[in-house]
């Protein structure tokens, strides 16, 4: 069957219910509208023989007969929509209702998963002379940061070889009483023991990168867009007072560095107007939330969305962002949106020199917050990873992204925990920060956001929907020595010092 000819915005005229509503109409009130299916010529009534009753009865059912036409077909004169190209594709198809992006601060996979079995991972690393040396253990707290800027990084990466981390400023420290290189260090099970059984029961990729080979700012924004603008390092903010303002509200002057793929340099301000993650929700009408620490607290840096001009300047700001104390909360009661970013304070961050048992213990009690909910649990994905190398080692060479001189970053641990998750799955698959995006992208049947995401994998290797669910994993939280507990709650990151 062809195209309507008669087919109004409004209304779709050749639907044939369409036609019997208006002759029903026309038969009932003897609507003149009948004369145009009638040739165009109105018809002059005819009289009949009937008696009072006999018309009254005849009236009052043809009037029944063409309500409940009408009533019929209403619902079907809505109007036609013009096609769009990004229209979100119908969702229904998997299982997952809920999509959780949780992320920590400064490690590489090899720091934290370079002794897991059967993992890509290091126990080794070999200095500027050739000599290989055993990664050093590092303790749960260091003394200070290690410096982990774009530079940082292109030193210790140094062409490729991977042997200077040692260099790097903040790299030696003392360890009792002893100098220690705890760039070139790891993790064992022993220090992160609920890390290691999530990884376990759950699916670890051991090629997940980071997308920038710099610091924290352009991995965030690539945890809620495919693009950064060619960022490559933290907005420089000339006032100390607002040093955690790296958004739209940051002073007057603020700008972020960039570093482009003809190796051309040049800055920005901190306030983007490229799309997101949760513009693309919001479009299709889809719930999502980012929590995170409120303005001017500490973490707030890390509040990626602060740096969207569409986000933080309207009253979108006010509708999705809200504070990181909040997420537990909303999981035990059912009230997590279909997407959840969450990102925390610097204490419980994992970001050095602050305790790593402290930070996995919070980690745990809102993963078990999901987990205690069996019906959140039951169509959840999370995804629990890290935002930047912190200077540490990881010996793998990543590879050259579409702009090389600052993509790719090194590799990130990434957890994937949710029922539909492959157990005990260690997934070899390329993937970077905008894997995230291109899953929910994927599972929401959302347009894509035409940046990296295009090109990335979707992290659906690390699922099997027609698996038996997994059921949670609920763990116990650990006790934590007590210089754990103090050098947590006395930390306050400066990123004019070493990175963020």
């Amino acid at each position: 069957m062809g195209p309507c000819k008669y087919q109004h915005y409004l209304l779709r005229i050749c639907d044939p219910l369409f036609i019997l509503s208006v002759a029903a109409l026309a038969t009932t009130w003897k609507w003149p509208i009948i004369s145009y299916f009638e040739g165009g010529k109105m018809k002059q009534p005819q009289k009949a023989s009937f008696t009072f009753w006999q018309r009254l009865r005849r009236a009052r059912t043809t009037r029944i007969i063409g309500t409940l036409i009408i009533l019929l077909v209403l619902p079907g004169l809505s109007p036609i929509s013009q096609p769009r190209v990004t229209q979100a594709a119908r969702r229904g198809s998997y299982p997952i209702q809920h999509i959780v992006i949780m992320v920590k601060e400064n490690r590489t996979f090899d720091q934290y998963f370079g002794t897991f079995p059967g993992a890509d991972g290091a126990t080794t690393y070999t200095d500027p002379n050739g000599k290989v040396h055993p990664l050093t253990h590092d303790p749960d707290t260091l003394d200070f940061d290690i410096l982990h800027t774009q530079g940082a990084f292109q030193k210790a990466f140094d062409h490729g070889k991977l042997d200077r981390f040692s260099e790097i400023s903040g790299a030696i420290q003392y360890i009792n009483g002893k100098q220690e290189d705890v760039a070139d260090g790891q993790m064992y099970q022993s220090d992160i023991p609920n890390y290691w059984q999530y990884a376990q029961t759950f699916a670890l990729p051991d090629h997940f990168f980071y997308t920038i080979d710099s610091d924290s700012f352009p991995n965030h924004l690539f945890a809620i867009a495919a693009t950064d603008d060619d960022v490559d390092g933290l907005p420089r903010i000339k006032d100390g007072k607002y040093k955690w303002r790296w958004g739209c509200d940051a002073p007057a002057g603020t700008n972020a560095p960039q570093l482009h793929a003809d190796g051309s340099h040049s800055k920005t301000p901190p306030c983007f107007t490229f799309e997101t993650l949760g513009d693309l929700l919001s479009a299709q009408g889809i719930s999502w939330k980012y929590y995170a620490p409120g303005q001017d607290k500490n973490g707030y840096e890390w509040s990626a969305y602060d740096a969207i001009q569409d986000i933080r300047n309207t009253q979108q700001w006010q509708q999705h962002v809200v504070d990181y104390t909040q997420f537990a909360k909303d999981a035990a009661s059912g009230n997590l949106p279909t997407v959840s970013w969450l990102v925390t304070p610097a204490g419980i961050s994992e970001h050095p020199p602050v305790s790593v048992c402290v930070g996995e213990n919070w980690t745990v009690s809102q993963i078990n917050a999901v987990m205690n909910n069996q019906s959140l649990w039951s169509s959840t994905a999370i995804f629990l990873t890290w935002d930047d190398f912190g200077g540490f080692y990881d010996h793998v060479v990543p590879p050259k992204g579409p702009n090389p001189q600052i993509e790719y970053g090194l590799r990130a641990p990434l957890i994937v925990i949710s029922p539909y998750a492959r157990p005990h799955f260690i997934d070899n698959t390329f993937y970077s920060f905008p894997s995230m995006l291109k899953f929910a992208e994927t599972i929401l049947g959302l347009p894509s956001l035409g940046g990296l995401d295009q090109q990335s994998n979707n992290l659906t290797n690390a699922f099997n929907f027609n698996q038996q669910p997994l059921p949670p994993l609920i763990l116990q939280q650990r006790t934590c020595p007590k210089l754990a507990y103090t050098k947590s709650l006395q930390f306050v990151e400066d990123p004019t010092v070493y990175g963020d």
